[in-house]
């Protein structure tokens, strides 16, 4: 019986032992730091539309064409090693006046990783960032939104702020739930400052092209524009320094 209870115990232990990514501030505490970002509050009709885990070749390829269409700007968060090897997509990216961002170099579980292998993976992406468009990136987004204190604190020591989205505005795109559902995510919980996550990379991403083209048309007709993360995050300073 003893024997029985210490195995139990251990089990246990092991399971509700916190890991790397646990988050006990709320979400009020760590933007009052500055250095964490869901969205932005501002009246201009403005909606930062971004992309993880990219590039890919043939749907970051689309979605650039489909952003032309519409004059509308983007972030792409990437992966360092995939960017690696598409450094011409990185290029095609900055040309068109989108931003680059970094999302790790090869999008790691974030409970499994140590501080010195998350510095690894920032810097190295940031390097081919670089390599590609010889512009360094300002921002940052962790691998399934996970962060703790020690993620932003390395973010920080790599001049990186932590974006995530907006709570109402992740399409979870990554799980195909169809086009039309991806379309009135985003169509219904339209508000101005808006952070949007899609993804540009994993499985089939034909839904997301396809809601992409109906919710740029749609929200075009609204008033919106569509800016990267940067330009919205510069609408937030003007309402600071305006108050």
């Amino acid at each position: 019986m003893m024997k029985k209870l210490i195995v139990c115990m251990l089990f246990f232990g092991f399971v509700i032992q916190p890991v790397v990514c646990a988050n006990p501030k709320k979400r009020t505490e760590w933007e009052a730091t500055g250095n964490v970002v869901w969205d932005v509050q501002t009246n201009k009709k403005l909606i930062a539309l971004t992309f993880d885990d990219g590039p890919h070749p043939k749907y970051t390829n689309e979605i650039l064409l489909l952003l032309d269409k519409y004059h509308a700007k983007a972030t792409f968060f990437v992966v360092g090693q995939r960017a690696e090897h598409h450094p011409e997509l990185l290029q095609m990216m900055h040309q068109k006046g989108h931003e680059i961002a970094n999302h790790t170099y090869t999008h790691p579980n974030m409970s499994q990783i140590n501080a010195n292998r998350l510095q690894e993976e920032m810097k190295k992406t940031d390097e081919v960032i670089y390599t590609a468009v010889k512009i360094r990136p300002v921002l940052f987004r962790p691998p399934g939104g996970n962060f703790n204190t020690r993620v932003v604190e390395a973010a920080k020591a790599n001049q990186h702020l932590v974006v995530m989205w907006s709570w109402t505005q992740d399409t979870r795109d990554w799980a195909n739930p169809g086009m039309k559902k991806i379309v009135n995510k985003v169509c219904k919980n339209a508000r101005p400052g808006n952070i949007v996550l899609f993804h540009d990379f994993g499985r089939d991403r034909t839904q997301t092209i396809q809601a992409l083209d109906i919710i740029l048309n749609r929200l075009s007709k609204e008033g919106y524009q569509f800016v990267t993360v940067s330009e919205l995050l510069a609408e937030r300073e003007l309402h600071v320094t305006n108050e």
